[in-house]
């Protein structure tokens, strides 16, 4: 029995094929070869095209497909990751009508600035959990008014992974985790937001239908399993945003379980039954794939949008001639603090945690005569710990207190040197798991087809490394220099 995970990510789409009776990731791949480009015609824009989305979906299938360790037709279920807070506009012939706005796009928080005050701070805190800020709802509000004919061609709207979803099935649905991310969700009535609706002026029929993040979403259809190698009625079982699905992949579903990620950006997700909001929502709650009425699970979340990010971008400084894996190696021969080098990351978008200011990323303490590409990397890895801790303290004054953060050995904490650095940095020491994303989703659709039990999905599951911190107060002198130039950074922003 094998199971087919999608993850839908900002650089690339990753795919894999899992073993449903063990648990056991046969092969992955991506598509693109080259991390995907983001569109920014203006400052603060980001945006993607859904049908680009689709065909590198479709191409990393294809490419899964040429390695030959496996045979397509013993694929019974297929579930889909995909990156947070995006705004997909269909017409009614299924056609998207514009490039999606993205998660780290910064446009629409003025309008989610004046939903919050418009609705008020007591029913967006409480009922929607969030400010709107600059979410999937007021993304939507930027183009009514920016782009009215666009708008009034819309049919349906949805998050980037229900897109996929689409076109895989011919099927529009979503989820209360889905809608919750996109602030639409009122978890006191326990239903679409009508007050946002109203505020506005959207038509609730905007809306895809409602479904369990674990259930079928739809069956593949012919022309697509045609396309791609696969059996048609193949269901896709699963569907959750990147964060949740990665939190479920290091199995983290109930109160008190932490999990980090440090991809494109940067994010630690906790999971609780009690939210206590943030009054300047700079973390967020939104529900996690096993939230239902019944049982309420609640993800919060931290993002740092300039993470992995900030990674290639220094690489690209060098003119990418050192891989990833001589950077690491490089900063390692530097010690911790970067001979006075330091780096501030949050220059991929308003911040959330910076109350959706953007104060642009960088370096402080350049010496031309000392620091080399070893320095500036080490201080971009130690920028992004640093970021991670800032975040982790906003946390805790909202109750939150981890002793545990379970991360997966992929992306930044493949580096030592990074992880060395948010260990110390946050104190809390790291339990490194083999898994990703696309595990994550080819399991959840194993669960949502009823191939798995949860138990099944994690019989075995161990870390393969555990990190302890080791020097504690040497970066704790760091990281107050380092949040003494945020500061000051963010005092300069009127």
């Amino acid at each position: 029995m094998l199971l087919l995970g999608i993850d839908l990510g900002t650089s690339s789409v990753k795919v894999s094929i899992v073993d449903g009776r063990t648990g056991h990731c046969i092969c992955s791949t991506y598509y693109p070869e080259q991390e995907a480009e983001i569109e920014s015609p203006y400052p603060g824009w980001a945006e993607q095209s859904p049908d680009k989305w689709w065909d590198h979906c479709r191409q990393a299938i294809k490419k899964l497909h040429s390695t030959r360790q496996y045979d397509p037709k013993n694929i019974r279920a297929l579930g889909i990751a995909y990156q947070m807070h995006g705004l997909v506009m269909l017409d009614k012939q299924g056609n998207s009508l514009r490039n999606s706005i993205i998660w780290c796009d910064s446009r629409a928080v003025p309008y989610g600035e004046k939903a919050f005050q418009s609705l008020g701070t007591d029913y967006c805190l409480h009922h929607l959990l969030n400010s709107p800020g600059n979410f999937t709802a007021s993304k939507l509000a930027w183009v009514k008014e920016n782009e009215p004919d666009i708008f009034a061609k819309a049919d349906k709207i949805m998050l980037p992974g229900d897109f996929i979803s689409f076109k895989l099935t011919g099927e529009i649905s979503s989820s209360i985790s889905a809608l919750s991310e996109g602030i639409f969700w009122d978890f006191k009535t326990r239903s679409v937001s009508g007050e946002l609706l109203t505020h506005f002026g959207f038509d609730p029929s905007l809306l895809p239908q409602i479904k369990n993040v674990f259930s079928v979403h739809g069956l593949l259809q012919k022309q697509a399993a045609l396309e791609l190698g696969l059996e048609p009625g193949i269901p896709i079982s699963y569907k959750a945003g990147d964060q949740p699905n990665n939190a479920f992949s290091l199995n983290i579903l109930e109160p008190g379980e932490v999990a980090a990620n440090a991809g494109t950006s940067g994010v630690i997700y906790a999971v609780t039954e009690t939210p206590e909001t943030d009054p300047l929502s700079r973390v967020n709650q939104f529900a996690h794939v096993n939230y239902s009425n019944e049982l309420e699970r609640i993800g919060v979340l931290l993002c740092i949008n300039g993470a992995g990010i900030s990674n290639k971008w220094i690489r690209s400084l060098a003119g990418d001639q050192f891989s990833y894996e001589v950077l690491n190696q490089k900063a390692a021969a530097i010690p911790a603090g970067a001979d006075g080098l330091s780096f501030l990351p949050f220059g991929n978008g308003s911040e959330r945690m910076l109350e959706n200011k953007y104060t642009g990323a960088s370096f402080q303490g350049i010496d031309l005569n000392k620091h080399t590409i070893g320095h500036l990397y080490r201080a971009g890895l130690e920028g992004v710990a640093f970021a991670f801790r800032y975040g982790l303290d906003i946390m805790r004054n909202c109750g939150l207190q981890p002793s545990l953060i379970k991360a997966n050995h992929a992306n930044m904490f493949l580096s030592a040197v990074f992880t060395n650095s948010f260990v110390n940095a946050t104190g809390i020491p790291v339990e490194l798991y083999q898994s990703d994303g696309s595990r994550g989703a080819a399991l959840g659709a194993g669960i949502g087809a009823g191939l798995l039990t949860l138990k099944e999905a994690f019989a075995g599951f161990n870390p393969v490394r555990r990190i302890e911190p080791d020097n504690i107060s040497k970066y704790t002198d760091l990281y107050e220099q380092w949040s003494s130039q945020l500061k000051s950074n963010l005092s300069a922003i009127k």
